[in-house]
C-alpha cells in the first residue's frame, strides 16, 4: 500500500470536492435491489471522500455511517451533508474502526476499496454486514477507446515517460486488467453471488477544467513539480489545439457481493 498516495487527496480537498465527477444514480438503484434495502437500512460507507456518493445514498433515505480517513476530506464532506439528519461523517480508517450500533444492510466504497489493506477489507466488511446484506464496491475510470482525445493525450503521457503506468487511471496508455470479481470473492471467506454491473456516461471539460480533475489524482498529486507542470502543460496544448474543450467517455464498474 502507498501510504503516500493514499493519504495524498487531504491536500487537494477543495479541488477534488470542486473538480470530480459524481456518480451514475442508476447505480444506486442496482445497490439497492441487490441488496434489498430501503430507506429503513442502515449503510457503511468506507472512504467517503468529500462526500458524492455519500450523498446519493442518503437522498435514498438511508441512515449512512461514512468513514473517511482524512481531516480535511471529512470536514467537506460535513459540510456536503449538512441537510441529511440521516448522514453521520466519522474521521477513521475502517481498518482502525469497530461498528458498535448493529449491523448494515449495505457496505459500499466508491473509488476506495483499493486503498483498504487486503488482508482487512473482506473481514471488516464481512464483520460490518448482516446476513444477506450487500457489500457494493465502484469505481470511475475513462474509456478512452471512445474518447477523441485519447491517442493525443496518450502521446503526451508518453513523451513524458508515463506510458503504461498501471496507477494513474487517466493515464490513456495505462495497462490494466480488470481484476476478476468471482475469483476475489471466491477468496474473501463469508461473501457469495458476486456480480459486475456497468454504467457509461459523459462530461464535458474544458481545458482549465480537465487539469483541475488530474490534479486531483494521487499519481499527479506525488509527481515532482516540474514533471506536473511539463505534462499538464503539454495536456493543455492539445485540448486547446482542439478548441479548448471535449468530451470524454467514463465507465464505472460496479462490483457487487452478498454476505453469506
Amino acid at each position: 500500500m502507498d501510504d503516500r498516495r493514499r493519504l495524498s487527496f487531504g491536500g487537494v480537498a477543495e479541488l477534488y470536492d470542486r473538480s470530480r465527477p459524481s456518480y451514475p444514480r442508476a447505480l444506486v438503484d442496482d445497490v439497492l435491489e441487490f441488496a434489498d434495502a430501503d430507506g429503513s437500512s442502515r449503510a457503511l460507507e468506507v472512504g467517503a471522500g468529500t462526500g458524492k456518493a455519500t450523498v446519493l445514498f442518503a437522498e435514498r433515505g438511508l441512515r449512512v455511517v461514512a468513514l473517511e480517513p482524512s481531516a480535511e476530506m471529512a470536514s467537506l464532506a460535513r459540510r456536503n451533508c449538512a441537510q441529511y439528519a440521516n448522514v453521520t461523517i466519522e474521521e477513521s480508517e475502517f481498518e482502525r474502526w469497530h461498528p458498535d450500533d448493529g449491523p448494515f444492510r449495505v457496505v459500499f466504497s466508491a473509488t476506495a476499496w483499493h486503498w483498504i489493506a487486503p488482508d482487512v477489507r473482506y473481514v471488516a466488511a464481512r464483520a460490518a454486514l448482516e446476513p444477506g446484506g450487500a457489500l457494493a464496491v465502484f469505481w470511475t475510470a475513462p474509456e478512452w477507446s471512445a474518447c477523441e482525445l485519447g491517442d493525443a493525450i496518450g502521446e503526451v503521457y508518453t513523451r513524458n515517460g508515463r506510458a503504461g503506468d498501471p496507477a494513474d487511471p487517466m493515464n490513456p496508455t495505462r495497462r490494466s486488467e480488470e481484476e476478476d470479481w468471482t475469483t476475489e470473492i471466491a477468496g474473501a471467506a463469508g461473501f457469495t453471488g458476486p456480480e459486475v454491473r456497468r454504467h457509461r456516461w459523459e462530461s464535458d471539460y474544458t481545458t482549465e477544467e480537465y487539469l483541475d480533475l488530474l490534479g486531483t489524482h494521487s499519481a499527479c498529486v506525488v509527481l515532482e513539480e516540474t514533471a506536473r507542470e511539463r505534462l499538464l502543460g503539454e495536456i493543455a496544448g492539445v485540448i486547446d489545439a482542439h478548441g479548448g474543450a471535449f468530451r470524454m467517455n467514463y465507465l464505472t464498474r460496479l462490483c457487487l457481493a452478498r454476505a453469506s
